[in-house]
């Protein structure tokens, strides 16, 4: 029976690797990829037609938006579940319990779950990091079972990061923003830049 992958997006740098680096693998070894993206997430990968090219490789809807009452859930019982990438925010959300969207609705109800491992890709820069309430965050996830792919330093990660025997991915530099802002201040799509580790991605939802 193939193996299922709740794979919850954030706006943030890395979005737009999703299916290369880690949809596209995964199928091809059998696992069905459920996607949910943030309300952004979900604006950005609509606007390219990247969200339509996730529809057709997974087999399933793309959802940034809950369904209506009385409808079917459209996507199966998932046995694991990803986070990637993840915004500061987000994090803070999880680690409150807070579920104001779908996305973080999925995740925090598989934090909830005994029987689903999950997984968050934190994607934010070394100011969010210094931030008083991260370390807090951290811990919260932690205590409740959640595997963090955290940088050496608590929280920032690069493109040329590897996952540890600790589950650490180490830095090989700094990171960008999450997102990119225009001078209005418009949130635009996210600017051209190095992806996520996708390999000790790979392995970590391979070994949940």
């Amino acid at each position: 029976m193939s193996r299922v992958l709740a794979l919850i997006g954030c706006a943030a740098g890395g979005l737009e690797g999703l299916r290369l680096g880690l949809a596209e693998p995964l199928v091809a070894e059998g696992w069905r990829v459920a996607i949910t993206l943030t309300p952004t997430a979900g604006t950005w990968l609509a606007a390219d037609g990247e969200a339509a090219r996730l529809e057709r490789l997974t087999g399933l809807p793309v959802r940034s938006a809950s369904r209506l009452p009385g409808q079917p859930r459209p996507h199966p019982d998932p046995d694991v579940c990803a986070v990637v990438p993840a915004t500061a925010g987000t994090v803070a959300k999880l680690a409150l319990g807070i579920s104001d969207n779908q996305a973080t609705t999925v995740a925090n109800e598989m934090i909830g779950r005994e029987d689903v491992p999950v997984l968050v890709l934190p994607r934010v820069n070394r100011s969010h990091v210094r931030h008083p309430a991260w370390g807090g965050h951290v811990r919260a996830l932690r205590s409740a079972g959640v595997r963090l792919l955290l940088g050496d330093d608590e929280g920032a990660v690069s493109s040329a990061g590897a996952v540890s025997p600790a589950g650490a991915v180490s830095p090989a530099g700094a990171v960008s923003p999450e997102r990119a802002v225009s001078p209005a201040g418009a949130v635009s799509a996210p600017r051209a830049e190095p992806g996520l580790p996708w390999a000790a991605v790979l392995d970590a939802v391979r070994s949940a």
